[in-house]
């Protein structure tokens, strides 16, 4: 049975963002997904935490759950060090074996050499931008890219240890024009569509 789920926040504090919104996304994506039986753990990028015990959750992990603010068009900078952090420490066959390229053949199947096959990802963000902002070439400045063309990097990041997506989950507007609540209410849809009810396990 999956039913494993890590939930990572990777917001990082700033006077003008104290990082509320991001917290309180992970609470309720842990309560919906214990609710429905899964075995539900998280953690933090801002504050001290421990790079081996961080490898062994991605390992432990069915459901890699990353929840973050876009800022400056990715990852914030301590999630990218976290990312980075894990990633190399990882390399020795625990997340990743390789770049997936063999002597044999060095032109192909770069970044397919991902110790975690079986593992799904899913990205919740947060943006400052208006839907409307996206997928529409009348805009000038994504100029008709889409969430995931922009976070295209972390999918990458993803996919070279072996972790396949699910599809991501975005607040907009959130500081200039909030729907908080019902974006919680689309977040309760998302995560019962792409979540099925799972058997209440124990933790291992």
């Amino acid at each position: 049975m999956q039913n494993k789920v890590y939930i990572l926040n990777g917001h990082v504090r700033w006077d003008a963002s104290p990082g509320e919104l991001n917290r309180s996304a992970v609470s309720f994506m842990r309560d919906v997904l214990n609710n429905r039986g899964y075995i539900v753990r998280t953690g933090a990028v801002d504050g001290p935490y421990d790079i081996d015990r961080e490898i062994e959750l991605h390992r432990w992990a069915d459901f890699l759950i990353y929840q973050f603010p876009v800022n400056l068009m990715g990852l914030p900078w301590k999630a990218k060090k976290y990312m980075e952090e894990i990633s190399m420490a990882g390399l020795d066959g625990r997340l990743a074996n390789g770049d997936g390229r063999s002597a044999g053949a060095p032109d192909k199947n770069y970044g397919m050499g991902g110790a975690l096959t079986g593992t799904r990802s899913m990205m919740s963000v947060t943006f400052n931008a208006p839907k409307a902002a996206f997928e529409n070439p009348d805009e000038p400045f994504f100029r008709g890219k889409s969430i995931d063309d922009l976070l295209y990097p972390q999918h990458c990041n993803f996919r070279f240890l072996g972790v396949e997506p699910l599809p991501t989950f975005a607040f907009f507007d959130v500081m200039k024009n909030p729907t908080i609540d019902a974006d919680f209410e689309r977040l309760r849809g998302h995560l019962h569509h792409h979540f099925a009810p799972a058997a209440a396990g124990v933790a291992v």
